[in-house]
């Protein structure tokens, strides 16, 4: 494999685990919100929320893209999958098959999103 190949893939995975540590952030800085604001939970939810939050933008500068747009939106991808696994494993809810089929196709687009353009350089 020639050195910018490998660099390609090796910034595709770097990418998508940003990704993932980036929607962890952010859904459990949301979190904190809906809990203070939905299950009654004390205002002090928000500081490590508000935490979260900040960790969530930064983490999404990480990526090696070259426009803030599309870091956006392949990050909504995994995002929506994170989401679904969060519903599973923080709230106890299986998720459907049409959860479980609708976070195949966000990280399918992702996918497209984030490595068509690396493969083109």
């Amino acid at each position: 494999m020639e050195l910018g190949r490998t660099l390609t893939v090796i910034n595709v995975f770097s990418s998508i685990g940003i990704y993932v540590l980036a929607a962890l952030a952010e859904i459990a800085g949301c979190f904190a919100f809906w809990a203070w604001l939905r299950l009654d939970r004390s205002a002090l939810w928000l500081i490590p929320g508000a935490v979260s939050l900040v960790l969530f933008a930064y983490l999404l500068t990480k990526v090696e893209v070259e426009f803030a747009g599309r870091a956006y939106a392949a990050y909504g991808g995994v995002y929506i999958a994170a989401s679904i696994a969060w519903l599973w494993a923080a709230e106890g809810q299986i998720p459907t098959r049409w959860d479980t089929i609708g976070a195949i196709f966000c990280l399918t687009g992702m996918a497209i999103i984030l490595i068509a353009p690396m493969l083109q350089k």
